[in-house]
């Protein structure tokens, strides 16, 4: 087989669930999170939803490892079944007796609810998991709703966890579902891979699968590719590889090329480049010389009004020295389009004084700060941010490039050049945007992932002093375990900051808090560092 030419011991990208090749990305993490915070707060439903491959059966088998032990789980996996079915296909796996001859909805939903009571009074939770649960009718939804109607004074006597694909947030929007919909505890819409995920997911499964040091197999250009095609989707990324894979073996090849992707590609998904794309190619290539004339034209115009840069209002409202270097009308628009290393060197320098690290972004914390990537189509998600970052950009020619961000000031930004502090319109920053950024962030002192109640560590103490600071309390709520009362403050926090009032902190819910308590570099504190560091005047 093609794998043991590559000095593998075994296929690295089947698609059948392995646990030895478990990839948890920073959303499945999250996705986890939030489905066991679920479990544990007290009843009524949890939802995860996601597009078919993109790791849902990765989360549940994760979920099932870490079901404390006094959880009794039934799990239904074909939800085409009539509210009858469903009920016997529960009793049969929580192996609850009831007559099989002759049975009833008001007989098999009485039984249900004498194991749930019985269950309850011996110290044992109930979980039910539905998966595909887009195929199930109203009707079998609303007869699961009604499961849920038996409760103690504090929680429900059953917990049940849907899982499908994103029709299922639409189904259950329906107004005859709403009584369904209240009562749903956690929520999660699991999303594909980025790029870099895309890589370290690749990466992984050839680790796993014994691929030796020093040996690549998909070059940068290569993942770029495959996660352009595969859509960040993980089983569309096994199917891709695995064919891309068996593509160079066959040509005795070492590495996987682009070309080799692509024609793996139109073979494994049937199909070339959408329609029309190469109608729009031959119009680019006819619409581009009119373009560059007419730019050339107006060039002298647009750069006359440009003028010259000035300092930010900000920074002058409030007698700060001015952050910005005077850029002459003529100097080339591209001097924030930076390699990538120095880049990261500076943005590292704006946030810290500590010696730069041989990786900024890396995957832990390094010297108290945190490198977190996200994704957007849009401005307004990246300056809610209210911080610095440093964008994914691309140069003219294709070139992989970043831009840092030092403060944004819409219709512009003021960005790091190479010759000083700039200030650039946002519309010109887009032309080259690729749609990702990079933050550092402050996380606390043992941070591992989302917190939630029940979680013990050094990060839960820390964020519940920040919370004690925060409301100008003499002690906080809790030492180092994350308990109900923490997670309410931690809920009222984040209904405040527009953020999902889940009492989970997570990344978001730690860059409001990092703001709110002073840790985080606000705009006005970056632009005078960053003055200070350029050396403007």
């Amino acid at each position: 087989m093609y794998y043991q030419y590559f000095g593998l011991a075994e296929s690295p990208f089947s698609i059948s669930v392995n646990p030895r090749y478990l990839f948890m990305s920073p959303r499945h993490r999250e996705a986890l999170a939030h489905l066991l915070y679920g479990v544990g707060s007290g009843g009524g439903f949890i939802l995860l939803t996601g597009e078919v491959g993109t790791g849902k059966t990765t989360i549940n088998r994760a979920l099932l490892e870490q079901l404390p032990d006094n959880v009794d789980l039934a799990i239904v996996l074909n939800p085409a079944l009539s509210a009858l079915e469903l009920l016997a296909s529960v009793c049969d796996e929580l192996e609850i007796d009831y007559p099989k001859a002759g049975d009833s909805l008001k007989q098999l939903t009485d039984a249900v609810h004498r194991f749930l009571l019985a269950n309850h009074e011996a110290g044992r939770r109930t979980v039910l998991m539905i998966d595909e649960a887009q195929h199930l009718d109203f009707e079998v939804l609303e007869q699961i709703r009604l499961l849920t109607n038996l409760e103690t004074d504090h929680e429900k006597l059953l917990q049940i966890i849907l899982i499908g694909q994103p029709e299922l947030t639409a189904k259950l929007a329906r107004p005859e579902l709403r009584q369904l919909n209240q009562r749903i505890t956690a929520r999660y819409d699991l999303q594909p891979l980025n790029p870099r995920e895309t890589a370290a997911y690749i990466r992984h499964r050839l680790e796993v699968a014994g691929l030796p040091g020093g040996q690549e197999l998909f070059p940068p250009g290569v993942v770029r590719a495959i996660h352009k095609r595969a859509q960040g989707i993980p089983r569309q990324i096994n199917l891709l590889c695995d064919r891309a894979l068996m593509g160079a073996y066959g040509r005795k090849l070492t590495k996987v090329t682009r070309p080799m992707v692509l024609a793996a590609a139109k073979e494994v998904f049937g199909v070339d480049e959408p329609a029309g794309r190469s109608v729009s190619r031959w119009l680019l290539l006819l619409t581009l010389p009119l373009v560059a004339a007419l730019l050339l034209w107006l060039w002298p115009v647009i750069e006359q009004d440009r003028g010259f840069s000035k300092q930010p209002e900000s920074a002058a409202a409030g007698g700060a020295a001015p952050v910005a270097t005077v850029t002459a009308p003529n100097a080339p628009v591209s001097n924030w389009l930076l390699d990538t290393a120095t880049a990261e060197q500076q943005f590292w320098q704006l946030a810290s004084d500590a010696p730069i690290p041989p990786v900024v972004c890396a995957a832990v914390a390094v010297s108290g700060l945190q490198c977190s990537r996200g994704a957007s189509e849009v401005w307004e998600p990246v300056i809610a941010l209210n911080r610095p970052v440093l964008l994914d950009m691309q140069t003219p020619d294709r070139f992989t490039a970043a831009t840092l961000v030092v403060a944004f000031d819409p219709p512009a930004a003021w960005v790091w050049a190479q010759g000083g502090i700039e200030r650039v319109n946002l519309v010109e920053l887009a032309g080259a945007w690729r749609g990702g950024y990079w933050l550092l962030w402050r996380p606390p002192l043992g941070w591992r992932g989302p917190l939630s109640v029940g979680d013990s560590s050094p990060a839960v103490a820390e964020v519940a002093r920040l919370f004690a600071g925060l409301d100008g309390q003499p002690e906080p709520l809790t030492d180092d375990v994350f308990t109900a009362a923490l997670a309410q403050r931690v809920t009222l926090f984040q209904a405040d900051h527009g953020l999902k009032a889940d009492g989970v902190v997570g990344e978001q819910t730690m860059l409001r808090l990092n703001e709110a308590t002073g840790l985080a570099l606000t705009p006005d504190r970056a632009l005078q560092r960053a003055g200070w560091l350029t050396g403007a005047p």
